[in-house]
């Protein structure tokens, strides 16, 4: 888990808008993010099988 300070540096404003990268809000990951829940897909799995996410329900056909 990263530390208060780590996030404050990762959710800094950057020097140019360009460089602006959306990221988890819960671990701070750059990569697999979902727009809609602004979650990680790692974070987005866990929280969508413990059942935190309304209407989120795993697949199965």
């Amino acid at each position: 888990m990263a530390s208060a300070r780590s996030f404050a540096k990762l959710y800094g404003t950057p020097k140019f808008q360009v460089r602006h990268r959306n990221r988890c809000k819960v671990c701070g990951r750059p990569r697999g993010y979902y727009r809609k829940f602004e979650l990680c897909r790692v974070c987005l799995r866990k929280y969508a099988l413990a059942g935190d996410i309304p209407g989120v329900t795993k697949s199965s056909w």
